[in-house]
């Protein structure tokens, strides 16, 4: 990629379809794909622009390499291979591989995938996908805050959180350092694992695998029929959930599923 791709926000459906046959890659120097309802550069097509219901953009059957948003500031940053704010994102067969974001900073992520204000607070659905090799201040493959996501029969390994002083960022630290694949912030919001191997991951500071806070103590954490393993947390980790870091609604629930 010569440039950032850019979803317009008078578009209603767009699908990105590789066919299994197509690498984009940001060459470590740019964020591959962007979208945000709320970018007037890209036309401000209602005075809601947090919950627009479009676009609803899919990628599928596509490699996403090398992505790059270090520097960006644009909300808060993040996002080295997808930037999405608003409208609807899904994320089929495809593979994230190698893409980073900024090194530091107690609420940024998404090396691969950042996203903010889906509409209607429906999930992001990431299916039969895997993310290798990530590295960013927080969430190494996804991250988010106030966003539900559902995670089918997906891979991630080898993502690293390597931020520094957690969040609310320990007095003298830039913050960061947790959610070694995913980082997740809000209040009622959910993430479901079905299906997925979480594995090989590391956080510098909470969460090797999943860093999961609900501000309000409202939003829950699925695990079903899935394995966690070798996720270390060099900072702090839920006692009896190894590789995850947990405030949310009781505890989570776990189902035919192996953490170690």
């Amino acid at each position: 990629m010569t440039a950032t791709a850019k979803v317009h926000n008078t578009s209603s459906t767009v699908v990105l379809d590789g066919g299994g046959r197509v690498t984009l890659s940001g060459a470590g120097r740019r964020r591959i794909l962007y979208m945000n309802t709320c970018d007037e550069e890209l036309t401000w097509t209602t005075s809601h622009c947090n919950d627009q219901e479009t676009p609803r953009l899919t990628v599928q059957n596509l490699v996403f390499a090398e992505g790059n948003s270090t520097g960006e500031t644009v909300e808060g940053g993040g996002g080295g291979a997808i930037f999405a704010r608003g409208g609807r994102l899904k994320v089929v067969s495809s593979r994230f591989t190698g893409n980073r974001c900024d090194g530091t900073g107690p609420d940024l992520g998404g090396a691969a995938i950042r996203a903010l204000d889906q509409s209607g607070d429906r999930p992001v659905y990431v299916v039969n996908s895997t993310f290798t090799g990530g590295r960013c201040s927080n969430g190494a493959a996804l991250s988010s805050i106030q966003v539900s996501w559902t995670v089918l029969n997906s891979v991630f390994s080898g993502n690293s959180a390597v931020g520094r002083g957690a969040n609310p960022a320990r007095g003298g630290t830039p913050g960061g350092g947790s959610g070694g694949a995913i980082y997740v912030d809000g209040n009622d919001f959910t993430l479901s694992l079905d299906g997925t191997i979480v594995k090989d991951n590391k956080a510098r500071e909470g969460g090797g695998a999943i860093f999961f806070v609900s501000n309000d103590r409202s939003g829950t954490l699925k695990i079903r029929r899935s394995t966690l393993a070798r996720n270390p947390s060099a900072g702090f980790e839920t006692a009896g959930l190894p590789g995850v870091f947990y405030l949310g609604r009781g505890t989570p629930s776990t189902s035919g599923s192996t953490l170690k």
